[in-house]
């Protein structure tokens, strides 16, 4: 019995730790690298400078946190990542540590989603803890500012308090409250509801240079503060209130010099109760953000902070784009900025672009390796704009042509040129045009966007444009609609441009579609724009004088716009190489004739007898931009032509035109786009447009379309052309029908030598390549003059 109940005892201890094992592996647990503990998840966005909704990512796993490498990273990992963040998806994902390297761990590597996952857990990746990358490869994330509904946002956006994210220049004068851009005031950050200042005690130049640089402007300049003293202590002055203040400058003082006194000692006075946040601020002036400064906050009750100092104050210079003033000093900006050698190109807005720079008088690109902050600042700055809010790489603004001039540029910050920094020339393995470098700048707040807005549209980049007019001082706001007449891309271009939303897709005279709002007045006629203006209210217009013909609500302008855009260029070399000259008899032009294809002294000529005298080159046009480029009308609207046997998709695709060196014309040819397809693409780019059996029409970015020399119209009619030099110009897309990102490149010219016989055509180039001293050399011949024709 005895024996018995022991065996029963060691059965029971064994049954007990059968259950406890069992018990202890019904738990949760990782069966895999690609598994994880969902409770011990969490997630935040950091990073500099970013909005609410924008971030790097970072990981809490394992009681550590940790960021997420960027490699083969999507945007459904994005989307999945943003609802972890309480948003309801992404619109974006970034690379390359663009909100600033991460430190610990780096969590995950390869990640790869569908997109619908619960968790970033469930997504395939390499396994916890298991990377190749470095912290220059941490992801970022933009998602869509719309939260899910009853998200508890406990851990998800700045659980530090160690951040700075938004930054203001507060004008204290109440005039310079009404100017913008703002370019002196308080400097304040946001804290909680509100905005906090910053204590001046230690406070320098190199600190009001990350200021301004924030803020949009190139440089700082040196801040009165004895005058924001005396402000302060008038302030503070007991048992004079503001209002007494004013009363007392009346007796001795005009309206309204004493309305401002008052407004100051006001504004002031509302200040009194100041709420310190961020002292001993010591930056070095090369941040492009406050944030990255070091600084310490206040803790607790801060009624006694800052008992020696006042709030930070700073004034910036701002840049020639953004200075009021005379035309003359209008026309010294313009002065400065053609004797730079730096530019950029194809961005949407101002500030932002494909990095160009000049040297040996030819425009050329720099690579984007190394390519970081620090220089894309230097340029920033250089051109007359802020520090640089991103500094792009991949071609991200559009592929440039030419040389590459720079690669592995690597300033320091405090230079005042890009050529000023350590550089790598460049050679032809190193780089190629996928790696053009690419700069966002911080430019000053305008308020351009108040001023105009898009109705009736099926989104907001589409719509009837609305101005606002009576935007004075004490005028009511109202708005009213802008006529129609003449209104085209270029137009177009800077309502989107303003808008914040991108380039034009269309110019649209006719909006009667879009009738949905109870603003009925036209206010705006005879808009003309050049394109590169910031608001509509810069380019030429009637004035109060309206002159529109039709002033019904259908003819008001409307836009169509778009994040991207096409850019067309012209091989220049293939012009050169292919150019040569052939005497086609009449018999052989019928078709020539009806497309208007000769000069009009062919009318008189004795058909079929005779012939003409015609430059024929070939044409290969690529498209170096980030969207297709596709024809205005829709095929419903292509026009057939019986004797060519095709349609025409664009009435003028190019002009082509012989001038003399003073730029008259003397002979001219124009060409329809007989079809636009893809003739060929570079080596990863598929073709998507071909003219066979009526097909679309269109030039995909990456690559080109091929008019050959020996087709109807790929010609000058030169019968009437005296021997010379002249220079040969083709423009693509002359009329703007179709939208790009750049319209300063369409154009190329050559040098032509004419002895009545032959001809020789040399340097050709894209219009905007060369330097202006290069483009006065180039129309002028050097070389040529001892050699001409008698």
């Amino acid at each position: 019995m005895g024996h018995h109940s022991t065996w029963t005892w060691q059965e029971l201890l064994v049954l007990l730790g059968v259950l406890w094992l069992w018990g202890g592996s019904a738990q949760p647990t990782p069966l895999g690298p690609t598994r994880s503990p969902a409770p011990q998840l969490k997630f935040r966005l950091a990073g500099y400078p970013r909005k609410h909704n924008e971030g790097r990512v970072e990981v809490f796993y394992n009681d550590e946190w940790g960021t997420i490498c960027d490699d083969d990273f999507t945007l459904a990992n994005a989307h999945v990542l943003c609802r972890h963040l309480g948003f309801v998806a992404a619109t974006g994902w970034a690379h390359s540590a663009k909100y600033g390297k991460g430190v610990g761990r780096i969590w995950l590597d390869n990640v790869n989603c569908a997109g619908g996952e619960k968790s970033i857990g469930d997504c395939k990746h390499r396994g916890w803890g298991n990377s190749d990358c470095s912290h220059e490869e941490d992801a970022g994330v933009i998602c869509k500012d719309e939260r899910i509904p009853g998200f508890k946002d406990s851990n998800v956006i700045e659980t530090e308090q160690s951040h700075v994210e938004e930054v203001r220049l507060r004008p204290v004068v109440s005039g310079a409250r009404r100017r913008l851009p703002v370019t002196e005031g308080i400097v304040e950050v946001r804290y909680k509801d509100g905005w906090a200042q910053i204590c001046d005690e230690g406070w320098d130049t190199k600190n009001s240079r990350v200021i301004c640089g924030m803020m949009g402007f190139p440089a700082e300049k040196k801040v009165n503060r004895n005058f924001y003293k005396r402000l302060k202590r008038a302030a503070r002055t007991k048992g004079q209130s503001p209002r007494l203040g004013s009363r007392l400058a009346s007796k001795s003082q005009p309206k309204k010099r004493r309305e401002d006194v008052g407004s100051r000692k006001r504004l002031f006075a509302e200040r009194q109760q100041l709420n310190y946040r961020l002292h001993s601020v010591s930056c070095t002036g090369t941040e492009v953000h406050l944030s990255m400064c070091t600084f310490q906050f206040y803790q607790g009750n801060t009624s006694t902070a800052c008992g020696a100092g006042m709030p930070a104050v700073v004034s910036c210079l701002p840049g020639p784009l953004f200075t009021s003033g005379s035309t003359h000093k209008k026309k010294q900006r313009q002065q400065q900025q053609g004797q730079l050698r730096i530019r950029l190109k194809g961005g949407a807005k101002a500030g932002e672009g494909r990095v160009e720079v000049l040297k040996s008088s030819e425009w050329g690109t720099v690579c984007d390796d190394r390519w970081n902050l620090l220089s894309a600042s230097v340029v920033c700055r250089e051109l007359g704009f802020g520090s640089a809010k991103e500094a792009l790489t991949g071609a991200r603004m559009g592929q440039g042509t030419g040389p590459i001039h720079l690669n592995e540029v690597q300033c320091l910050g405090t230079e005042k040129s890009l050529w000023s920094c350590p550089f790598k020339n460049i050679t032809q393995e190193d780089c190629k045009h996928t790696e053009d470098a690419a700069v966002r700048c911080n430019i000053p707040y305008m308020g351009y966007e108040n001023l105009i807005r898009l109705s009736g549209g099926r989104s907001r980049f589409e719509g009837r444009v609305e101005v606002a007019v009576g935007a004075g001082d004490g005028d009511e706001l109202r708005w009213g609609l802008v006529c129609g007449e003449g209104w085209g891309t270029l137009e177009a271009m800077v309502v989107c441009r303003q808008l914040g939303l991108g380039f034009a897709n269309h110019g649209l005279q006719e909006t009667w579609y879009w009738d949905a709002s109870n603003v009925t007045e036209m206010v705006l006629s005879g808009v003309k724009c050049a394109g590169h203006e910031m608001s509509l209210s810069h380019c030429q217009h009637h004035g109060s004088s309206l002159n529109c013909r039709n002033t019904g609500t259908r003819f008001a302008a409307g836009v169509i716009c778009s994040e991207t855009a096409s850019d067309l260029l012209l091989h220049a070399p293939l012009v050169q190489e292919t150019a040569y000259i052939e005497d086609r008899p009449l018999h052989m032009l019928y078709c020539a004739a009806e497309e208007n294809c000769l000069s009009s002294s062919a009318r008189l000529a004795n058909w079929p007898y005779g012939h003409r005298r015609l430059l024929r080159f070939s044409s290969q046009i690529h498209n170096n931009g980030r969207a297709d480029f596709r024809p205005k009308a829709g095929r419903h609207s292509w026009v057939w032509h019986e004797c060519h046997r095709h349609y025409h998709s664009m009435d003028i695709f190019t002009h082509y035109d012989i001038l003399t060196p003073n730029g008259t014309k003397v002979a001219e040819g124009h060409k329809a786009s007989f079809c636009l397809e893809d003739t060929e693409c570079e080596e990863d780019v598929a073709k998507r447009y071909e003219c066979a059996n009526f097909g679309e029409q269109g030039i995909t970015v990456g690559c080109w379309d091929l008019y050959r020399h020996d087709i109807d119209c790929q010609w000058i009619d030169i019968t009437d052309v005296k021997p010379g030099n002249y220079i040969l110009q083709v423009v693509i897309n002359p009329n703007f029908e179709v939208a790009e990102s750049d319209f300063t490149n369409n154009a190329m010219k050559c040098n032509c030598k004419y002895d009545g016989h032959r001809i020789w055509v040399h340097s050709c180039h894209i219009g905007d390549a060369l330097s202006e001293e290069a483009s006065k050399r180039f129309e002028q011949y050097p070389g040529q003059l001892n050699n001409q024709i008698s």
